[in-house]
């Protein structure tokens, strides 16, 4: 079809009384208007009929995975292949009596199109994380960790071909070639294979997932997980910084989950306070001031609306120091967020220092010396 189209256009050129050179320059460029013309209509008939079916026909389906493999960005982005195949089937009939012109958009198409190709399979793997939705879910991860391998392999492999394009080589050589060069790749691809490694192990110990709470001091990080991919863990602090770390730094380190915590009722507390030795007196009945107020201290937790009353609150006597005697107080408080957690936790010491005073108790307090 297309040659009878290149007879057409030549026998109309020479209807049109044009001779000579011009014909050849005539000739081609109406072809070239009309590849890009084709090309066009291919590319719209694309978008705007088969997209829409595919959709209607994925929709109609019971099954989930079809409407997330085949979305409509997948779809689109495999539609902008479509106008650079037609380009480059009709190439040889638009250049024929230009071979060094066809060569040169031959191989300029042909890398578009791996180009694309590739782009359209990074697309069609991210759909794959779409099938899980689940914010703790193992099975999530690895497939996180699945799909940023896939995608290292596919570009690595368009990387290749890119180049064969461009030398004018066999691809199968250059792969074939890359044997002696392993340890450089291995080298190269150190940290995606660490990350990789220490990912699985991450997710195999059930050590962190996406919406975790962590705390890794050692980076300044305490917040929200967002995002863990092959080389790095993305996490929001409370103050709305973004700070990442490696999966390696994780597997590698220690850091803090706050998810056990979530999952249970309550957040604990202990803090401790340093009474003078020498405000511990005996009241008239013979009991110890600082018993009393232990009693009492206890008694008032348990019956604090925010404290968990079922988890017992707790004040004991700690070991003494030149400090002076000490009282350590655990309890449980309802609220698990930072800010109501840190308040509550304000208003049941301040009580607790307050009511110190009231059984005769002095808080030890170390005052600088005069002069200084």
């Amino acid at each position: 079809m297309m040659e009878e189209i290149q007879l057409w256009v030549e026998q109309l050129v020479w209807d049109c009384g044009i001779t000579g050179d011009a014909v050849s320059i005539v000739t081609h460029t109406i072809l070239v208007i009309l590849a890009v013309l084709l090309a066009g209509l291919s590319g719209w008939i694309c978008k705007k009929a088969i997209v829409p079916v595919v959709l209607k026909v994925t929709k109609k389906t019971e099954a989930k995975w079809d409407d997330a493999l085949f979305n409509e960005h997948v779809l689109n982005t495999a539609c902008s292949i479509v106008p650079a195949i037609v380009i480059w089937l009709v190439l040889p009939w638009t250049f024929y009596d230009f071979p060094s012109v066809r060569e040169v958009l031959a191989r300029l198409t042909a890398i578009y199109i791996t180009v694309m190709s590739t782009r359209t399979v990074i697309v069609f793997i991210d759909s794959f994380k779409l099938l899980e939705k689940g914010p703790r879910s193992a099975r999530r991860q690895y497939l996180y960790s699945l799909c940023s391998v896939l995608k290292i392999i596919f570009i690595f492999i368009a990387i290749i071909v890119v180049i064969a394009i461009v030398v004018d080589k066999d691809p199968s050589t250059l792969f074939a070639g890359l044997g002696a060069a392993s340890a450089i790749l291995m080298l190269a691809f150190q940290d995606t294979i660490k990350g990789l490694v220490a990912g699985i192990r991450l997710t195999n110990n059930d050590m962190v997932h996406i919406g975790d709470w962590i705390t890794v001091a050692s980076a300044g990080v305490n917040g929200r997980v967002e995002d863990i991919s092959l080389t790095t863990v993305k996490v929001r602090n409370f103050d709305n910084t973004i700070v990442t770390v490696t999966p390696q730094t994780l597997v590698d380190g220690s850091f803090q989950n706050w998810l056990g915590m979530e999952q249970n009722q309550g957040r604990k507390q202990t803090r401790r306070i340093y009474y003078d030795f020498r405000s511990i007196r005996l009241d008239d009945d013979g009991v110890a001031n600082i018993t009393k107020f232990r009693q009492h201290v206890e008694q008032w937790l348990c019956e604090n609306p925010k404290v968990i009353a079922e988890k017992t609150p707790l004040v004991r006597q700690a070991d003494a120091t030149q400090g002076g005697c000490c009282l350590e107080f655990t309890f449980w408080l309802y609220a698990q967020a930072w800010a109501d957690f840190e308040h509550d936790t304000a208003d049941i010491m301040e009580y607790i220092f307050a009511a110190s005073t009231e059984y005769g108790l002095t808080i030890y307090q170390q005052f600088p010396e005069q002069g200084k």
